[in-house]
């Protein structure tokens, strides 16, 4: 009998992830076509110009993190300020997604309270499986995979500065992580070259890479994995980093510092792109080892617009999802 109820759970289980509602969430940059990336873009440039006014009057989103954070927790609870809404904010402690209760059970209990949920998690997984559970559309606001958030505002903030995205070149020098994955699709997506130079074993996902250029086979955007920051950087307009340890890989801290030794971005590196790229980085960033400090504070980078840009392409993703819902 237990044999059979576990088998029967399973079952459910299964069918419940096989019915994701297309276009509900943004789990991951490859949610969006390139239309749909191009209209974020479009209405982040309007907010930062001009007031939202009350678009989500009395609408309200539930930020459930595992993980701490700065732009991600205050620029979501102030673009639903300015949208008219409010954000509620629930701490590892109040909710322990999967430990004090289970995940499904938490997109239930919630979609009955609010409009939309952000979380941001540990593994891509717990994610995944809180949208097929939840009823109101989730947010990615950060997992093991994907930064979808972040490269919505890196591409916005590229617009800015080089006027157009498509045919441009991004070199990514650094470690196969959440964010490089999720550029690279966005890059993809939008008809920019992308360059990842990694060193052996820290190369990027290569399931990430086939999307990325099946995306760039319609788009005109060329993919390049390369262990040679030299290759990655030659002529490039945008060169970006991050750091070399991420949240959850403390422990391999050493043994990342030393296999990351030459992939610093410094001022020999940077030469090698074109005289007017820019510098892109996500923060936080750690100063002496994947960038120079004369680097991430000099005139080419934009990292704090980056960082700015993140409240207005939040909007533009609240927006987009909460008002279609």
């Amino acid at each position: 009998m237990l044999l059979l109820i576990v088998v029967v759970g399973a079952i459910i289980l299964t069918l419940r992830l096989t019915t994701h509602v297309e276009g509900k969430d943004l789990l991951s940059v490859a949610d969006l076509g390139t239309h749909d990336i191009k209209n974020i873009i479009d209405a982040a440039m309007h907010f930062k110009k001009n007031s939202p006014g009350s678009l989500l009057r009395d609408a309200s989103v539930a930020l459930v993190f595992e993980k701490p954070s700065l732009r991600t927790r205050v620029s979501f609870e102030v673009a639903m300020t300015q949208l008219g809404g409010r954000a509620v904010y629930l701490s590892p402690v109040e909710v322990g997604l999967g430990r004090r209760e289970l995940v499904q059970d938490v997109a239930r209990v919630l979609s009955r309270y609010v409009n939309g949920v952000v979380a941001r998690t540990f593994s891509h997984r717990t994610v995944r499986l809180f949208a097929e559970f939840a009823d109101v559309p989730v947010i990615n606001g950060l997992d093991d995979e994907e930064h979808p958030c972040q490269i919505l505002a890196d591409l916005l903030t590229i617009r800015e500065t080089k006027g157009d995205l498509k045919g441009l070149t991004l070199a990514f020098i650094g470690d196969g992580n959440n964010v490089s994955n999720s550029l690279l699709l966005g890059a993809s997506l939008v008809g920019m070259n992308f360059r990842i130079a990694s060193p052996p074993g820290y190369e990027i996902h290569g399931k990430f890479v086939e999307m990325a250029r099946r995306f760039g086979s319609t788009t005109g955007a060329d993919i390049v994995c390369t262990s040679e920051t030299a290759v990655a950087a030659k002529d490039a307009d945008v060169l970006y980093t991050d750091v070399w340890t991420s949240m959850g890989q403390e422990s391999e801290s050493a043994q990342r510092r030393a296999a990351f030794a030459g992939y610093q971005v410094d001022k020999q590196l940077l030469s090698l792109a074109r005289p007017d790229a820019i510098f892109m980085h996500p923060l936080p960033a750690h100063r002496g080892e994947e960038v120079a400090a004369d680097i991430i504070e000099g005139p080419q980078s934009v990292v704090f617009l980056q960082a700015e840009n993140r409240l207005h392409v939040q909007k533009a993703i609240l927006v987009h999802l909460l008002k279609k819902n």
